[in-house]
């Protein structure tokens, strides 16, 4: 046992017993979402994890622990602290844990301590990837290397149209990482269902997510897969406003100079004003839509 990783004992038990268990990240709760809107969420995205059959465990670094499976106090304590609490990624793990800091954990340190856990399907919104201009800035996610080496089924709703699709698929390609779409060939845009883009595979059940994990496995094959969910069809946004929305905020961060890890959480800001708030409720309903997936991700592989 990691002697740094706390385990909930609900989801201790559900492991222990072979039960279904999805991981949920704790960025969505201090950065991505306003108080105490963040909190109903996330307490809302467990309970969509619960109905379909699984157990919940929200990941999060609360005084130098990694948890695996929060208390409903533990997720109030990180909303009402917000981004005072360190978006942490791979870099930043071994720092708070050395100062007893505490940590929301993005999607490449939720995959780690899931792992860690023994967890092995993980629900989030959307991903990091390869940022627009990188060729130059060389500001690339640490999400997809996490996605190369851990494994992890990672079911989201695609990469955030903020960044350049087309490399961040050509990232995954060179690494590995096979990139499933659920019940579509397409690549989803995050709030919206297309992007023009193919996935690898199209995938139609978790029963054959599931089986494709285990041949994995039985491979020796390192490294996670990512299950691209399409937003519902309800809840997706018009390409042309959200593309043009996107454009805008991604130049207003330039024009500010912000950079580095800061960048996500001012353009998910900025496009939540932009829209009059619509994009926010179109992130939650594609978080709960993702958990749904995920939950029965892992009930398949039972």
């Amino acid at each position: 046992m990691n002697p740094y990783l706390d385990i909930h004992p609900e989801v201790a038990k559900a492991l222990a017993q072979g039960k279904p268990v999805v991981a949920l990240e704790s960025t969505i709760i201090s950065h991505g979402m306003p108080y105490p809107q963040n909190v109903r969420t996330a307490l809302a995205v467990e309970e969509v994890v619960r109905q379909n059959g699984a157990v919940p465990a929200t990941i999060a670094i609360l005084g130098g622990r990694l948890k695996a499976g929060l208390t409903r106090e533990e997720i109030e304590y990180l909303g009402q602290q917000g981004q005072k609490v360190t978006k942490t990624s791979r870099r930043d793990l071994a720092v708070l844990l050395a100062k007893g800091m505490d940590g929301a954990t993005t999607v490449a340190t939720t995959m780690m301590i899931a792992c860690m856990a023994g967890i092995r399907v993980f629900a989030t919104g959307g991903i990091g990837g390869v940022h627009r201009g990188a060729g130059t800035t060389m500001d690339i996610s640490a999400d997809l290397q996490e996605l190369a080496r851990t494994d992890v089924a990672v079911v989201c709703a695609g990469a955030k149209a903020i960044l350049d699709l087309k490399l961040t698929l050509e990232y995954l390609e060179t690494h590995g990482v096979p990139v499933l779409g659920y019940g579509t060939e397409e690549l989803p845009a995050f709030y919206t269902r297309t992007s023009g883009l193919k996935v690898d595979y199209r995938v139609d059940s978790p029963e054959e997510i599931a089986r494709i994990m285990a041949v994995r496995s039985d491979l020796g094959l390192s490294g996670g897969i990512l299950v691209t969910n399409p937003i519902p069809e309800e809840w997706s946004m018009d390409p042309v406003l959200i593309n043009g929305t996107m454009d805008r905020a991604v130049a207003e961060a330039e024009a500010q100079g912000i950079t580095g890890k800061e960048v996500t959480p001012f353009l998910l800001a900025r496009v939540k004003e932009l829209t009059g708030g619509d994009s926010l409720e179109a992130n939650i309903a594609l978080v709960k839509n993702n958990a749904r997936l995920a939950a029965r991700i892992a009930g398949a592989l039972g």
